[in-house]
């Protein structure tokens, strides 16, 4: 057995255990894929990140679920670079390129005047794909009925380098009777069976959030509910400019909460620009350090997933 350190991040706060925890491991040159994995399901958060030597931009992050690896997660790229900065591991850069298996995406690092380090990505290019299922079967696999979906907005699957399915509902008093079945996911997102399923709504808690939402991840990941959601928050912006706005305002800002129905209270910053027929996306965050524990590694095989 070899003992893996593994930092505990939690992204979209400033207080330890709200907003979305992730880890981190430093040390990803020196593991496998099947050591990556085997981790990450120790770990048991819904992502744990590797930052690694890339060719091709400053770093590049791999990221897996205790299920499987990702294209990209927006909570645990923040939670990587911000652990990499405040280690002194980046040196004075505040603008880094990241390699994802999503694409080479920009970084940036800035001070707030809180004095409080904020970290901003740059997603994927948005697409949105038409969900043609049954909107009935849908609303009972996560514990609403069809009545609690907005009537004219549409159910899309969104993308900024990870499907999605968004879902409009209607009222925010719908989000706390939610009661995911993720086991039923795969058979009615006939046209992509691996998104996760992102329900949001206008209404807010904090009058100061623009919308709130929670998010149910696909049973492939090995988790259920991610607290807080970086890629699903971009990719609803878009869907803001598109669809809510219209196409009729080229440059915005959003404030997505998350979490509260989990005791995670969470935001995550989301600037949206149009950008010829489609948007320029990008989200800002906040992360703290929570601790540090070890990872035994067993000689086991079998944690890759096809």
């Amino acid at each position: 057995m070899k003992s893996i350190t593994v930092h505990h991040y939690d992204v979209f706060s400033n207080q330890p255990n709200k907003g979305n925890p992730a880890g981190v491991v430093l040390n990803g040159n020196d593991l496998t894929d099947e050591e990556m994995q085997q981790i990450a399901y120790k770990v048991g958060f819904n992502e744990t990140s590797f930052p690694i030597k890339s060719n091709i931009a400053d770093i590049k992050i791999r990221f897996f679920t205790p299920g499987h690896e990702m294209n990209l997660c927006g909570h645990a790229t923040m939670a990587t670079i911000y652990a990499l900065k405040t280690k002194g591991l980046l040196g004075d850069k505040s603008q880094l390129s990241i390699e994802t298996k999503a694409g080479v995406l920009p970084v940036s690092i800035e001070t707030s005047d809180e004095n409080e380090l904020l970290i901003t990505m740059k997603q994927a290019t948005p697409t949105f794909e038409p969900f043609n299922g049954s909107r009935a079967q849908l609303a009972q696999s996560i514990g609403l009925e069809e009545s609690d979906l907005h009537e004219t907005l549409p159910i899309l699957y969104g993308s900024t380098g990870i499907w999605t399915l968004l879902i409009p509902i209607k009222e925010l008093k719908a989000f706390k009777k939610m009661k995911p079945n993720t086991k039923e996911f795969p058979a009615i997102l006939k046209e992509m069976p691996k998104a996760s399923i992102h329900p949001f709504c206008m209404e807010t808690f904090d009058p100061k959030a623009t919308m709130h939402a929670r998010h149910f991840s696909s049973p492939f990941s090995g988790t259920i509910e991610d607290a807080v959601t970086g890629t699903a928050s971009g990719v609803m912006g878009a869907y803001y400019g598109k669809h809510i706005m219209n196409n009729e305002c080229d440059s915005f800002h959003l404030v997505v909460e998350q979490g509260q129905e989990l005791g995670k209270d969470g935001r995550v910053f989301v600037k949206v620009s149009k950008h010829n027929e489609t948007w320029d996306v990008e989200i800002t965050g906040n992360t703290v350090h929570v601790q540090a524990f070890e990872v035994l590694l067993e000689k086991e095989e079998g944690f890759l997933k096809e």
